[in-house]
């Protein structure tokens, strides 16, 4: 998933903003939807996919890392996993001379 925000330390980040991406894993049996063919048997992932970005830019946060922390929680209380990978990467920093893209990873369970 993709949002532009304005999270970040300095104020150039705050004021300036930049992309951001968000690859979201959540683990659950997957045997039933796939017998049954159904989706009320798995997890929407449009569904995801908005509630993501919903939680991503309803507030600022200055960390990666409480930025994947709340999705991640968002995403154990909101829907039927047992476990979820949570990436968020900073696509577009602000920042003079960085080379590459700055992310975290989170993993958390039941």
């Amino acid at each position: 998933m993709r949002f532009f925000g304005h999270h970040g330390v300095t104020k150039a980040q705050q004021a300036v903003g930049a992309w951001f991406s968000v690859d979201a894993e959540l683990s659950m049996d997957l045997r039933p939807a796939a017998a049954s063919d159904d989706l009320r048997a798995t997890i929407d992932y449009g569904l995801v996919a908005a509630r993501v970005v919903e939680v991503c830019t309803k507030d600022r946060v200055n960390l990666l890392e409480r930025l994947a922390a709340r999705v991640a929680q968002m995403l154990l209380a909101e829907f039927p996993c047992q476990e979820v990978r949570v990436r968020v990467r900073k696509l577009t920093p602000p920042m003079e001379g960085l080379q590459g893209i700055p992310g975290v990873e989170v993993v958390r369970r039941r």
